[in-house]
């Protein structure tokens, strides 16, 4: 005589896990780098299953190109918030001084997030996609309040004023960030 069989779990339903996986991932990265961000590590952040990970994408670069997506895109959404919101062009300077010493340097996780976007994508070519996409984005919403040419070197300046914000030991203030902004769009 066989032994019964023993019952099977009742599958679980999950279906924010790959989306609780891409959160998780960002921050494994905003902790630990992208150098230290690993399947196991960002199925124990997002408290599940390592195979989750092989179940929901088909590599660590698939992740990172998801995660790094996602965070482009929670910034330009700020972005495009703020210009949209401007009604001039004085409005709009105001919006891009206001978007580098607040929103841009105001977030030490997303800081982190977006430098570690820029040595990745310095690293691996195919993160370039989001870095492109994300600077295509920012420039759109330039756009609206200045030309095309002056909307390209506008937004290298605030990757610029950032950057040197962020890892300077003498960060710019506030004050300098509004006259160096005012001083390019003269």
């Amino acid at each position: 005589m066989s032994e019964p069989a023993t019952p099977r779990r009742p599958r679980r339903h999950d279906p924010g896990r790959r989306d609780r996986l891409i959160d998780a991932a960002l921050t494994v990265i905003a902790e630990r780098g992208v150098a230290g961000t690993t399947h196991r590590e960002i199925a124990r952040a997002a408290d599940v299953p390592l195979g989750s990970m092989t179940y929901h994408f088909t590599s660590l670069d698939e992740v990172l190109a998801e995660a790094f997506t996602r965070h482009a895109d929670s910034v330009a959404h700020v972005f495009d918030e703020r210009l949209s919101a401007a009604l001039d062009r004085d409005a709009a300077v105001e919006a891009v001084i206001t978007l580098v010493s607040d929103d841009l340097l105001g977030s030490r996780h997303d800081l982190v997030l977006t430098v570690e976007l820029y040595v990745a994508a310095a690293r691996n070519p195919a993160l370039r996609t989001v870095t492109q996409a994300w600077m295509a984005r920012s420039r759109r919403a330039l756009e609206r309040h200045f030309d095309a040419t002056t909307a390209r070197e506008l937004d290298a300046l605030i990757e610029g004023l950032v950057l040197h914000s962020a890892l300077s030991t003498d960060p710019m203030t506030p004050g300098q960030i509004r006259h160096a902004i005012h001083r390019f769009l003269r």
